[in-house]
């Protein structure tokens, strides 16, 4: 699939934001960008529906063709992918403990099987605990494929909807009982992040509008055509369905907004993905400059952005600390050059070695067909 401008710079708004939220953990970067860090958090929820639909036509397209789905493939695609910058980010948070954003981290082992988000104790391992999301989609990456091939050995639309469905309506009884649960039994517990924030479970929403969104696009492309034509129409929607989900989540922890704060905020979210896709949209006809490489280097940014804060937090905390525009700058420009020295460094040299291989690999196929 080639890149498409709007959804570089929907990747771009969505890291960040994320870390736009994250400066709390330097104090914050002054009341100008109060407003915006507040709400930072749905940043990630935007990853998730991009990956959603990336993913997912990634695995469904040669199923629509009446392919096989290599799962060997797959799965070595995203290790090369994920696991190079993630272990390299890993290793500097537990070789040097002085470079963490807080005292506390997890033992190694809930990091490398992708637990962290089950089994976190928040309130004395908070360092690089925004690992979370590796988390769920690592758990995407791996239910994913066999679901879809399951599925579509007996297409059906009606099993399809009624799959979606339960999704959603599985998600908002979660997370509605636990949190009359918890609020009722365990007030002097992390209980939010623990049990309603991180859980995979909890956390379906955003990925499943984006598969939706696959689906579309693989097994109904005339109907994805009609909804690229319309992708202004989306952008409006979305932008709406956002302040709807601003205002339901006005409270983060509040019962509102963890019932069905989730699929309204993932359905605007897939509205504005549409916009992104669409040539036609405001946001989609022409790349915005910088946004392709902020959207290219996104997963260093997300991975490092913490350790970059603590950081320059220590060399300059106290004199940024009140000067506003230039405050943001000094991070920003710190934050930048870190994401960017760990993706030229670690995560490109792996993706090309990635192509190198399934290049020389697909050579040796068509040799022996010879």
């Amino acid at each position: 699939m080639p890149r498409l401008p709007g959804l570089d710079l929907l990747r771009a708004i969505a890291v960040a934001w994320v870390m736009l939220f994250h400066s709390f953990l330097v104090g914050g970067l002054g009341p100008v960008f109060k407003p915006v860090e507040r709400y930072g958090w749905m940043g990630v929820d935007i990853f998730f529906v991009l990956s959603g639909f990336l993913i997912g036509r990634q695995v469904l397209a040669p199923l629509a063709r009446g392919e096989r789905l290599s799962f060997g493939d797959f799965y070595a695609r995203r290790a090369w992918r994920i696991l190079p910058a993630f272990v390299a980010v890993l290793a500097i948070y537990l070789a040097f403990p002085q470079w963490r954003e807080a005292d506390g981290i997890a033992p190694w082992w809930m990091f490398a099987s992708f637990t962290f988000n089950l089994f976190v104790d928040y309130g004395t391992q908070q360092s690089f605990s925004h690992a979370w999301s590796l988390c769920v989609e690592e758990h995407f990456y791996l239910l994913f494929p066999a679901l879809a091939v399951f599925m579509a050995r007996r297409p059906s639309v009606a099993k399809f909807v009624g799959l979606c469905a339960f999704v959603v309506i599985a998600g908002i009884a979660i997370r509605t009982g636990t949190w009359l649960h918890d609020e009722a039994t365990q007030p002097d517990r992390a209980w939010f992040v623990e049990d309603l924030y991180y859980p995979t479970w909890c956390r379906l929403d955003g990925l499943l509008a984006g598969v939706v969104l696959a689906v579309i696009a693989v097994f109904r492309p005339a109907t994805w055509e009609r909804l690229m034509q319309r992708g202004n129409a989306f952008l409006v929607i979305g932008v709406g369905g956002m302040a709807l989900a601003f205002w339901l989540f006005a409270q983060r922890t509040g019962l509102l907004g963890n019932a069905i704060g989730w699929p309204v905020m993932s359905w605007a979210i897939a509205c504005l993905v549409v916009a992104g896709a669409s040539p036609h949209s405001l946001i989609g006809r022409r790349a915005l400059p910088g946004a392709a490489w902020i959207a290219t280097i996104s997963y260093s940014l997300y991975l490092s952005h913490k350790l970059v804060f603590a950081g320059v937090d220590r060399a300059w905390g106290e004199a940024l600390a009140g000067q506003g525009f230039a405050t943001f700058a000094v991070y920003a420009v710190a934050t930048l050059a870190g994401g960017a020295a760990l993706h030229y460094a670690v995560e490109r040299p792996f993706l090309r070695l990635r192509e190198r291989r399934r290049r020389a690999a697909k050579l040796r196929l068509a040799e022996a067909a010879a």
